[in-house]
């Protein structure tokens, strides 16, 4: 009679397929703004390249000159050109030229489709607020018509 002991038997074909099945995914950034992540990690993740471009075109458009250390040319640079007052033909034009500057620099691999400015009325004419939607495409994951929309306020 012959006696096999269960630690000498190793990975099955069965264990290696099924450990493969349940491998979780691989983050491929941080989102903004941080928040603790309750299911795994420290910070809550993103897990497709679509997601992290979307938060970093965000993060890009929401950024001033100067904000970012030892980048400080990184950024749309929006507010200083809201807080101007100007009128909202001259900020539509302004902005998308400081979009498209700041967009082809640092993030050449998104091309800009649409651009859209609305006003926010607020009754008090020493609180401004823009609504900015862009439409972009992302060529090399073929991805169309992917919309982004910030606000931007300046007293």
């Amino acid at each position: 009679m012959a006696t096999f002991s269960f630690k000498s038997v190793g990975v099955t074909q069965i264990d290696v397929q099924t450990n493969t099945l349940n491998a979780t995914k691989t983050p491929v950034g941080i989102l903004t703004p941080l928040k603790l992540s309750t299911t795994d990690g420290l910070f809550v993740m993103s897990y497709s390249l679509v997601e992290q471009i979307n938060d970093n075109l965000k993060n890009l458009l929401l950024t001033n000159w100067g904000e970012r250390l030892e980048l400080y040319d990184f950024g749309a640079n929006l507010r200083p050109l809201l807080s101007e007052l100007a009128t909202d033909q001259d900020f539509g034009t302004q902005a998308i030229q400081r979009i498209s500057a700041a967009v082809s620099k640092w993030m050449p691999y998104i091309e800009l489709d649409d651009f859209i400015v609305n006003t926010i009325n607020t009754g008090n004419k020493n609180l401004a607020i823009k609504d900015i939607t862009i439409t972009y495409d992302v060529p090399s994951l073929n991805v169309q018509k992917k919309s982004l929309n910030v606000r931007l306020y300046a007293l």
